[in-house]
């Protein structure tokens, strides 16, 4: 007997899950240093205008390909190829299921720093001085703790299903998210040196708009701030209702995941500019500084520089990435999940539990070769397996797939031009990111 598929139970789920899946510590710490290295608010328009172009697309053509199928990537895929050649299509969904398992390993090493900074101000708060330092540090220890927490974290989701676990957590766990976001934004505001952020964020440089850089830095970053490339939002397609309305379902979730980027820059830059102002060095050789010197480095130093304030700031901030990257876990975790239920009919149960041992190895190896392996693995997923796989999709339903696809059999009005510019425009788009991202 068939079992019958989990999925949403509401729009406004399925809209919380899979903009909790875009919603990663890319909005929240890769966006803000982007537009501020990037002619802030002339970034920002360019970044809102190459959402509707690309990205937006984009989600879109994932999303269809899940929903058409009602199956995980693999056996998507592979009926997508089916009168061409189903075993491209199923290898494309393996390379799917490949990059989730590697993007899981590092992403839940960095969630764990997430979790141990949130934790540390209580233990300030308490006075537990050498625990706040084991916290803070850059241990192995440390990351053999709290990367093996988040893996549980996530598998306690996954394991109650899509409508009890991934549907309940996200409208649990965004809102949350939200509320975290808006009330640090109203704090910095008040604080010396924010007027100065907010300035550098929403004050456009026009003389930069034309800049190359950031056209395809704009472009980089919408992509892979929406989460798309590994099959998440295939996954999340495949467990919505027939019937939906995809095309209002794929802005709605593009919207959130925007807004949820450029609040995060409300918050950070003014953030930084209060830093500076109470004497934090910020900037290096003009640039602002970024990556995780920025979030592990600049923001703990200015929580410092509050007094007791500064401990409970902090708690919130760090709760609030702590959420980001749980959000994004859980969708990256139901892809293999959703492929060993369906493709080899494991229990839902040891399925999730084999995932996160897979996971877990392969973070173990990445902390234990920690120098070289780190930023080669985030090197190889974000510069290849993103951009290509996007290229991969706008291909398939622009192309390959016919049976089936209502893109493919318009023939005038909206469905057809949009289908005219998924076959021609958007690969070109897609390639250009490529190419200036792999080998800029």
């Amino acid at each position: 007997m068939a079992q019958v598929r989990d999925g949403f139970q509401s729009r406004l789920g399925f809209v919380l899950a899979a903009a909790g899946a875009a919603v990663g510590l890319g909005n929240i710490w890769g966006f803000p240093t982007q537009a501020a290295n990037h002619g802030g608010g002339a970034f920002l328009l360019v970044y809102f205008i190459v959402i509707f172009l690309l990205a937006l697309p984009a989600l879109y053509t994932e999303l269809y390909l899940g929903y058409k199928a009602q199956a995980n990537p693999v056996k998507a895929l592979s009926q997508a190829w089916q009168d061409h050649a189903p075993k491209v299509g199923a290898a494309a969904g393996y390379i799917g299921l490949a990059g989730a398992i590697v993007m899981l390993s590092f992403y839940s090493i960095v969630a764990g720093w997430m979790l141990s900074y949130a934790i540390e101000p209580i233990s300030s708060f308490f006075g537990l001085h050498s625990l706040s330092e084991f916290l803070h540090s850059d241990s192995m220890l440390r990351n053999f703790i709290f990367t093996p927490l988040m893996l549980i974290l996530t598998a306690s989701i996954i394991l109650k299903g899509v409508k009890s676990g991934i549907e309940t957590w996200s409208r649990r766990l965004m809102p949350l998210l939200l509320v975290l976001l808006i009330g640090l934004i109203i704090y910095i505001a008040t604080l010396d040196g924010a007027s100065e952020g907010f300035a550098a964020y929403l004050v456009p440089d026009f003389s930069k708009i034309l800049d190359p850089d950031l056209i395809i830095a704009a472009m980089g970053q919408a992509f892979f701030s929406l989460s798309l490339g590994v099959g998440c939002m295939m996954i999340y397609g495949s467990y919505l209702k027939p019937g939906a309305n995809l095309p209002k379902l794929t802005a709605s979730v593009a919207l959130l995941d925007t807004s949820v980027a450029f609040l995060a820059g409300l918050l950070i830059i003014p953030a930084i500019y209060v830093a500076q102002y109470n004497g934090v060095e910020v900037f290096s050789n003009g640039k602002l500084i970024g990556e995780g010197q920025l979030i592990f480095a600049i923001l703990p130093e200015l929580f410092g520089t509050m007094g007791e304030i500064g401990l409970l700031v902090g708690l919130l901030f760090f709760v609030l990435m702590s959420i980001a990257s749980v959000t994004s876990t859980i969708s990256s975790t139901e892809i293999p999940v959703a492929f060993l239920v369906e493709n080899h009919s494991v229990d839902r149960t040891k399925a999730t539990w084999a995932v996160s041992a897979v996971v877990l190895i392969c973070a173990s190896t990445i902390i234990l070769n920690f120098d070289w392996l780190f930023g080669l693995v985030i090197m190889v997923f974000t510069q290849y397996q993103l951009p290509l796989m996007g290229l991969f999709y706008f291909i398939t339903v622009g192309w390959l797939w016919q049976r089936g696809n209502k893109l493919h059999q318009a023939s005038s009005g909206a469905h057809y031009w949009f289908a005219q510019y998924i076959r021609f425009v958007c690969p070109v788009l897609m390639t250009l990111v490529f190419a200036n991202v792999a080998f800029g």
